[in-house]
């Protein structure tokens, strides 16, 4: 009788273990979801390009005091144009443009000559935050060299000069003398008018939307 129930019982684990797998294998698999790219179209960005080339002058004024007393190479300052300049009927530098730049020479006073200094500029920002690379300087008729001149004389030599042959209407007459004083500094004063020189070709560009 013992043996029959045992036969019974395992009948009965075996066919669980069979009707267990098959649902296993009913169960479905989980569906690969492939993700769908939309196809975006991109808004293209179209461009004019200007040369400005090199040589052309740009008005600006100073927008900060700049002296060779306190301002060492490699001080910063920065230039705003005062005038719109056109090219090919396109203003490519509006009124306003910001030209940023930096002393990149100095030379201190000495007895004959003032200081000096040469302003690099080397970008431009234009009133609608776009950013051109330039090259450029203050400009000067002495090679771009702001200041240098001979400093004032140390002393003044009367010479008499004769109106006539006779001496008769003699008056004198004052000429500086050889030595000269201990030179001054330069200064650039805040709002003072310049003219900035391009030494290469600048490139404008001016980018449209679709």
């Amino acid at each position: 009788m013992k043996k029959i129930l045992c036969l019974i019982l395992l009948l009965g684990i075996a066919g669980f273990i069979q009707e267990s797998a098959g649902a296993a294998d009913t169960v479905p698999a989980e569906e690969t979801v492939t993700p769908q790219v939309e196809n975006v179209k991109l808004d293209m960005r179209d461009y004019d390009e200007v040369e400005v080339p090199a040589g052309t002058f740009i008005p600006v004024v100073s927008a900060q005091e700049i002296s060779t007393q306190y301002c060492p190479v490699g001080y910063k300052v920065r230039f705003t144009s005062t005038n719109d300049l056109y090219m090919q009927d396109t203003n490519v530098i509006p009124e306003n443009t910001e030209f940023y730049g930096y002393i990149e020479k100095l030379n201190e006073p000495v007895v004959g000559t003032n200081a000096s200094m040469v302003i690099k500029i080397s970008k431009m920002i234009l009133p609608d935050g776009f950013e051109v690379p330039i090259r450029a300087y203050v400009y000067t008729s002495n090679n771009n060299i702001i200041g240098g001149e001979m400093s004032q004389p140390a002393e003044w030599i009367k010479m008499p000069h004769y109106q006539s042959k006779i001496g008769i209407n003699t008056t004198l007459q004052i000429r500086p003398g050889r030595a000269r004083k201990q030179g001054e500094h330069t200064i650039i004063k805040s709002g003072e008018d310049r003219l900035i020189i391009l030494t290469d070709s600048a490139y404008i560009t001016h980018t449209l939307t679709n």
